[in-house]
């Protein structure tokens, strides 16, 4: 199971270093737009420019904060912390609802981490345990 948690830990990275960087991408977005509503054209198209601006600068936050959860979730997983199990938890479940990697990659982690080997690698005196103890 300790194999499994390996992997969870890597993919949970990939997929909030992907999601950072297209939060990046929607900010780079947001900007151009508002380039866009200052420029010398800008009577024309302000209203559209300052609603697509607003539009990807929220969705460019958002990813950025999904994607650092899911680096600090990675991270707290390498290390065994409890804390890491419940936020793993927490955006595996919202992850279902992104198909379909993020469904693939919830499921994934329910599946881990609400099995009884998972749940001990993540208990204090479970950290004491070696790979052979837990099979």
């Amino acid at each position: 199971m300790d194999r499994h948690v390996r992997l969870l830990a890597i993919l949970t990275s990939l997929w909030g270093a992907l999601a950072t960087l297209v939060g990046v991408a929607m900010l780079l977005l947001a900007a151009g737009a508002y380039a866009l509503s200052a420029g010398p054209q800008s009577e024309t198209v302000a209203l559209a420019a300052g609603l697509a601006t607003v539009i990807y600068v929220s969705i460019g936050v958002f990813l950025l904060a999904w994607g650092v959860a899911h680096t600090w979730a990675a991270v707290l997983l390498k290390q065994r912390a409890p804390s890491g199990r419940l936020l793993t938890l927490g955006l595996g479940v919202v992850n279902l609802l992104v198909f379909p990697f993020g469904t693939a990659l919830g499921g994934y982690a329910l599946w881990i981490l609400l099995t009884h080997e998972g749940r001990r690698l993540f208990e204090a005196t479970g950290r004491a345990h070696t790979e052979a103890e837990i099979k």
